[in-house]
C-alpha cells in the first residue's frame, strides 16, 4: 500500500487540461473511491436534467456557470460565479450548462450504494412536457453519461413530445437556452450584463 501523500491541485488540472475540453470535458480525479470527486471544463453545454439521489457540492474555480434548476414545477437559472460554492439536494433536477471557454468547476457527490439509480430527463423546448427519463446504475461519471446520451439523441421516437409532438433538438438545444455569460476576460454576471430569462433581472 502506497503511503498518503498530498499533490498541488493546480499542477494537476494544468496537466488534464486536454480534457477539460470538448469532446470529454470533465475528468475523474480518483478512481474506485466512495467520493467521487471530478474536475468539469467549458465550454459545455447540455439539454438533459440529472435526477440526482445524493447530494452534489459545486465549486466554481474559474470563470462561471450556469446552473438550470427545476423548482416549483418552473425551469430558471441559478448563476454560479468564481469562486462561488453551491450546495445541491438530492432529486433536485438541475442541468449544468458551461458556455465559458476555459472555465473549470469543480463537482463532488457520494458514491452511490448499490441499486440506488441515478436518472436523466429530457424536457419539450415548446411545451415543457417531460419527453424521455432513463434510469441508470451510474458506476463513472466520465464512462457512463456519453452512452446514455447518444442513445437519446439516435432515438426520434423517444425525442418527440407526447403532448405537442415537436422533436427535442437532442444535444444542441435553442440557440437563446443558455445565458450568454461572457469570457473569462469579460465576464457578463461581473459586467450586469447577462439577464436571467427567468425573471428578467440583471446580474
Amino acid at each position: 500500500m502506497s503511503k498518503l501523500a498530498a499533490f498541488n491541485f493546480q499542477q494537476w488540472i494544468e496537466e488534464h487540461q486536454h480534457l477539460l475540453k470538448p469532446p470529454v470535458g470533465n475528468k475523474q480525479i480518483w478512481e474506485n473511491t466512495d467520493m467521487m470527486v471530478t474536475v468539469v471544463g467549458g465550454p459545455n453545454q447540455r439539454t438533459d436534467f440529472h435526477d440526482d439521489p445524493v447530494e452534489e457540492f459545486f465549486y466554481q474555480l474559474k470563470g462561471d456557470m450556469v446552473l438550470k434548476v427545476i423548482e416549483d414545477g418552473k425551469i430558471r437559472d441559478l448563476f454560479i460565479k468564481e469562486g462561488d460554492i453551491f450546495f445541491l439536494p438530492p432529486h433536485v433536477r438541475h442541468s449544468p450548462q458551461r458556455p465559458m471557454q476555459g472555465s473549470i468547476g469543480l463537482v463532488i457527490e457520494p458514491k452511490r450504494p448499490d441499486g440506488q439509480k441515478d436518472a436523466f430527463e429530457w424536457y419539450c423546448f415548446e411545451c415543457d412536457a417531460l419527453i424521455h427519463r432513463t434510469e441508470v446504475q451510474l458506476k463513472s461519471i466520465v464512462d457512463d453519461l456519453p452512452k446514455l446520451y447518444q442513445s437519446f439523441y439516435q432515438d426520434e421516437a423517444a425525442r418527440t413530445c407526447p403532448n405537442c409532438g415537436v422533436m427535442h433538438p437532442g444535444k444542441e438545444p435553442p440557440a437563446d437556452w443558455v445565458p450568454d455569460l461572457g469570457t473569462l476576460e469579460s465576464r457578463n454576471l461581473i459586467s450586469g450584463n447577462t439577464v436571467d430569462k427567468t425573471n428578467g433581472e440583471n446580474h
